[in-house]
């Protein structure tokens, strides 16, 4: 299979990541993020979550700090619109879109799938598409109750330390989430794994994503 490269190989990338909740960027592409930041030394990353509680603020922040550790400059924004209510704010939603566009010029966007079920992804990977019109957007996916994982068409493949290294710091930093019987090592571990059979990933883990449009 022929693989494609991001930009210039070593060459610093804008990487903007917007997620509705405050793990859903570590879960969907935190390891993808992670091999991005080491194989672009130099690179910004712009990371925005759109719902969050205090207690969910300060498990994000130190999250976002450790991912991000290998990033030149970056900003992290968490903003409290009322979780499972985005169909209903949505025009609140668009403002903060349309202000995060002025901010940042992103080589990528990763983001929700348009497809996904739940209601604050799906608005969104929506209003990622309608604002950032000629980007590259890659669609991440959240494994969750509505089994909703599509057919994805790009993927990353990831080395068994940094899928390891992902997963350690999700369960490390969200504390409040322990009690959710999916937010597992074995969750992630294993859509990671199923990903790197589908991409014949060298060591066995990849990130999948939506690439709904594609420019050579």
């Amino acid at each position: 299979m022929l693989t494609l490269t991001l930009g210039k190989a070593g060459a610093p990338i804008s990487i903007l990541c917007l997620g509705a909740h405050c793990d859903d960027i570590e879960i969907g592409c935190g390891a993808t993020l992670l091999r991005l930041l080491a194989e672009h030394p130099g690179s910004s990353v712009h990371w925005v979550i759109f719902s969050s509680t205090e207690e969910r603020e300060q498990e994000a922040r130190g999250s976002a700090a450790e991912f991000l550790a290998g990033a030149r400059r970056s900003e992290v924004e968490i903003c409290s619109f009322r979780e499972s209510f985005f169909p209903f704010v949505g025009a609140s939603i668009k403002e903060h879109f349309e202000r995060v566009k002025s901010a940042v010029r992103p080589d990528i966007v990763l983001t929700h799938r348009v497809q996904d079920v739940h209601q604050d992804h799906r608005i969104v990977g929506e209003l990622t598409w309608n604002t950032f019109r000629d980007h590259l957007i890659a669609e991440y996916e959240i494994p969750k109750y509505e089994g909703d994982l599509g057919d994805p068409n790009l993927y990353v493949p990831v080395t068994g330390l940094v899928a390891r290294r992902k997963v350690e710091m999700l369960l490390r930093y969200y504390g409040s989430q322990a009690g959710r019987q999916w937010f597992r090592a074995e969750t992630f571990e294993a859509l990671m794994r199923l990903r790197g059979i589908e991409c014949n990933a060298a060591e066995g883990y990849a990130e999948a994503f939506h690439a709904g449009k594609l420019l050579l």
